[in-house]
């Protein structure tokens, strides 16, 4: 699987949903690398392509046509690209979930066409869904009372991580325990990499490292130029990253930096609070969603206050303890499993 915030999301939910309700989901045959085993999950592998801006579309077109032959008793569609073509199953009454991620118009890889697309497809998934959930409540609150009726925020969650004693992966990149910032994403604009990295730079913490773990899909530009603002410093990208090796960079990191520009709702931030390490986030809804300090923030695309603040932060470097109560994947599947069965309970044959 491709690393991302809704394959994780996924992960993370479905196979903590009631053992009564059976899942199928549908899977980009291209990037499948492992498949694990659920009692109540299956998977369908689909054909698929590597065409930027239409790959999604293509997948979740052909997805819904299958949808619409087996008939199932909800369909699940996640964000709103994919949910333009939910009016297919409409057709056969099949209730509609939406889960909404982010307003992938704002992300600044997609051009006009995609935008005006994306617009479009939003339109047409809040429409049509049943029931929405909003993982960003800001987000929720920028719609129409009827989008609101039948919309609920239930934020990501984060799970039960374990702290990793090795070092091996360490070794490997060249960094040492407790002597590296890091910041873990895909490798896209609105994710900020060069904002960090210019900040980096600026803050001259030679001692400190900075690793940035997570891959490219499509932004092979952007990752040449993050790779030419870091020539000649202490910068190591580590590519898509998993298991003890990830586990391994938040146990022994000194400081987390999140410098996006929009997110849905930042499920690695969570991470990073799960190992209680010191954070600095970009200052834009998302964030705001998580109970951090005045400190921790800083104004987005700003890389001079951030330089200052990575400064002050590792000046006393400490790890902390965030209430993550609500972040709870065990409690959001309870609220999810009551909304699948209230949402099929409306099928009308």
């Amino acid at each position: 699987m491709i690393e991302g915030g809704v394959e994780k999301h996924c992960e993370s939910l479905y196979p903590k949903l009631n053992s009564d309700i059976d899942i199928t989901v549908y899977r980009r045959k291209l990037y499948v690398k492992s498949n694990g085993k659920y009692e109540h999950i299956s998977f369908i592998d689909l054909p698929s392509t590597k065409i930027k801006g239409f790959e999604t579309f293509f997948h979740s077109f052909i997805a819904s046509i299958d949808a619409f032959f087996k008939k199932p008793d909800v369909v699940h569609y996640h964000n709103i690209g994919p949910a333009l073509f939910s009016p297919i199953v409409k057709v056969r009454k099949i209730p509609v979930i939406l889960t909404y991620h982010s307003a992938n118009y704002e992300h600044e890889k997609w051009g006009i066409f995609a935008r005006k697309l994306l617009h479009f497809s939003e339109k047409v998934a809040l429409e049509t869904a049943d029931k929405i959930i909003f993982v960003n409540k800001y987000q929720m609150e920028k719609y129409t009372e009827n989008i609101r009726e039948k919309s609920v925020y239930i934020p990501n969650g984060v799970n039960e991580l374990p702290r990793s004693s090795n070092v091996d992966f360490l070794n490997k990149i060249g960094v040492e325990k407790e002597r590296y910032i890091l910041s873990v994403g895909r490798i896209t604009p609105e994710k900020g990499f060069d904002i960090l990295i210019k900040a980096y730079k600026l803050a001259k913490k030679d001692e400190f490292k900075l690793v940035i773990a997570g891959g490219t899909e499509f932004e092979n530009s952007y990752m040449k130029e993050l790779q030419e603002l870091s020539k000649n410093e202490n910068v190591i990208f580590t590519g898509y990253t998993f298991g003890d090796d990830l586990y391994q960079l938040y146990s022994h990191a000194t400081l987390y930096v999140l410098a996006s520009y929009n997110e849905g709702f930042p499920l690695v931030l969570l991470e990073a609070m799960k190992y209680e390490l010191d954070v600095l986030v970009s200052d834009i809804p998302a964030t705001r969603l998580v109970d951090l300090n005045k400190e921790d923030y800083f104004k987005k695309g700003d890389f001079k206050t951030l330089s200052n603040k990575i400064t002050e932060h590792l000046k006393a470097p400490r790890k902390r303890k965030y209430n993550l109560s609500r972040y709870d994947w065990n409690v959001i599947a309870k609220e999810m499993s009551l909304i699948f069965c209230q949402v099929a309970g409306k099928k009308n044959d």
